[in-house]
């Protein structure tokens, strides 16, 4: 795609503007950026991330959680929805003390996810380790995929039979 060229209105012939459509996008700013300058720390609060995959026979979720310890952290399953919530507390600053950086969040948290009906609550597995939730939600048995064995000979037995 060629660059368009413009002459803009009133403007001197010899003044020329390029548009570049593909040029516009790289200087493009995120329209939502300037709403983290109007939200205060405590209003933003502190919004973990979260990973949700499948395996063959489990779904893992996954969670960075750093400075959160097991007492200040619920897991909560129902029928087809896991929900975990937690709080990372402020530590407490002292009135003397000079930031020149402040960008950690704190705050409660709370994200739900929906399952497939295939999870066998009952052998459910969660762990926090170095900072990283991690929970397992093996499938039900019906719902794991098996291998189907293979014997030779069993149809030309049939046919044998049938011969006979």
């Amino acid at each position: 795609m060629g660059d368009v060229q413009i002459q803009r209105a009133g403007s001197q012939p010899r003044l020329r503007e390029t548009l570049d459509p593909f040029e516009r996008l790289m200087h493009w700013r995120d329209p939502f950026e300037a709403m983290g300058r109007w939200m205060s720390r405590e209003e933003a609060g502190f919004n973990p991330q979260f990973e949700l995959k499948e395996q063959s026979d489990a779904f893992v979720l996954s969670a960075d959680l750093p400075g959160i310890d097991e007492d200040d952290l619920e897991l909560e399953l129902t029928a087809d929805r896991i929900t975990v919530s937690g709080s990372r507390e402020e530590q407490h600053r002292e009135e003397h003390d000079r930031y020149f950086t402040y960008e950690r969040n704190y705050g409660s948290f709370s994200r739900s996810f929906t399952l497939p009906s295939d999870v066998n609550p009952d052998a459910v597995e969660a762990s926090l380790a170095d900072g990283v939730l991690t929970v397992r939600l093996p499938k039900r048995a019906e719902a794991k995929p098996r291998k189907i064995d293979l014997h030779k000979g069993k149809r030309e037995a049939k046919h044998e039979k049938a011969k006979a």
